[in-house]
């Protein structure tokens, strides 16, 4: 019986940093991967709260920002440009950490960088049929692609017990980012992947009505915080 876990591209050449306390500005960073403590810093844009930490909702750089600088990022003003003012609250005076999404603003690819078998990979979902779902391939590890890679989990594949009970539109959704390992090449056209592992799945989903990022609420389900309602998702366990 598969565990309860409760979960939540720049340059190809660039090694990602493992912890949040060893990253520099513009470390490549990927949706679910630790960037800041939320008791040092506010949760910007690309990024959310989970518990007492702050993590990656998007594939890109990471950046600290000042209360001002955020106002401007967030309205997207250009040097010169007053910004509105900053609202206060709890997180008033603290610097904000932000990820810069890959391909937004300069993010680009280089290398030769392919995955292979037994590569730990981050994709997006784009298609959801009864027997596969299709995944666009963005990083191998987390290292950035110079181009995206075409892949599929295949429903035996979406976890390790009780395969035949899967339905793969209550594990993943088009739009979803999922981590997943490489199989196999499978057909010479997708690599067949695989997330039986408690730490494969889902990282980040927007809820389908109201377009919020959710939350995981257990290995299989997630929630909207504006809403409170639920969907069923393959979800990722994250590092403690």
């Amino acid at each position: 019986m598969e565990s309860d876990n409760t979960s939540p591209a720049s340059s190809a050449s660039m090694e990602l940093s493992d912890s949040y306390h060893d990253s520099e500005a513009g470390a490549v960073v990927v949706p679910g991967q630790r960037v800041g403590h939320a008791e040092d810093y506010a949760a910007g844009e690309g990024t959310y709260v989970r518990g007492s930490h702050i993590y990656a909702s998007v594939l890109g750089r990471r950046r600290l920002l000042s209360p001002a600088e955020a106002q401007r990022w967030r309205e997207g003003l250009n040097v010169g440009e007053e910004a509105s003012p900053v609202n206060g609250g709890e997180d008033a005076g603290k610097s904000v950490v932000v990820v810069e999404k890959a391909g937004g603003r300069g993010l680009g690819g280089g290398g030769g960088w392919v995955p292979r078998a037994g590569d730990v990979v981050t994709g997006v979902v784009v298609r959801v049929t009864p027997r596969v779902a299709a995944v666009n391939i963005a990083c191998v590890g987390r290292r950035a692609l110079p181009e995206t890679f075409s892949g599929i989990v295949r429903s035996q594949d979406v976890r390790a017990t009780a395969t035949e009970q899967v339905e793969l539109y209550k594990a993943f959704r088009p739009g979803d980012v999922v981590r997943a390992e490489v199989l196999s090449l499978g057909d010479a056209r997708s690599y067949f992947l695989s997330t039986g592992r408690n730490d494969l799945g889902v990282v980040s989903a927007t809820h389908s009505v109201s377009g919020a990022a959710m939350v995981p609420l257990s290995w299989n389900m997630m929630m909207c915080p504006k809403t409170n309602m639920t969907e069923p998702r393959k979800v990722a366990k994250l590092a403690p």
